[in-house]
């Protein structure tokens, strides 16, 4: 199952039912065989802008992302049931790609530019010499059109 994470907005609510609502988001996820990794709260904050959700306009909001784990056909299942929730204002659910393993090359940097091997590479093509040969019929006329 892949990794996603869910980002919620819900308007003030007082905090038992701010936790109900919290709690229904939870099971929503487990009931569609999701599993929940991580839970962070960012605070409750203004919105960028008025929106509206459920005919009601909201100026200000509480953050919350979710991580966690979930079948790729529970997604929109998961949708349409944050959309049905008068207690949200916005959702939205992105897949976590795995972080890229680089190497650590902190040696290879470290030695001066004439002892690396990408900058040796580079002395090396601009050592080669590329000619360009002046072709006569370059417009693709049988003739030289400038030649008086």
């Amino acid at each position: 199952m892949p990794l996603y994470e869910l980002s919620l907005t819900l308007r003030t609510l007082s905090r038992p039912e701010l936790i109900a609502s919290l709690k229904r988001s939870a099971e929503t996820i487990l009931q569609q065989g999701g599993v929940l990794r991580q839970f962070v709260s960012l605070g409750t904050n203004p919105l960028p802008f008025k929106m509206k959700a459920h005919n009601v306009w909201h100026r200000e909001g509480t953050y919350f992302v979710m991580k966690f784990d979930a079948p790729s056909s529970a997604i929109e299942n998961l949708n349409d049931e944050f959309k049905r929730d008068i207690d949200l204002i916005r959702s939205h659910v992105v897949r976590c790609e795995e972080p890229v393993k680089h190497e650590c090359t902190l040696e290879e940097e470290m030695k001066p530019p004439a002892y690396r091997k990408d900058v040796q590479q580079l002395i090396e093509e601009g050592r080669k010499v590329i000619r360009h040969k002046f072709k006569q019929n370059t417009p693709g006329f049988d003739f030289y059109p400038f030649q008086k």
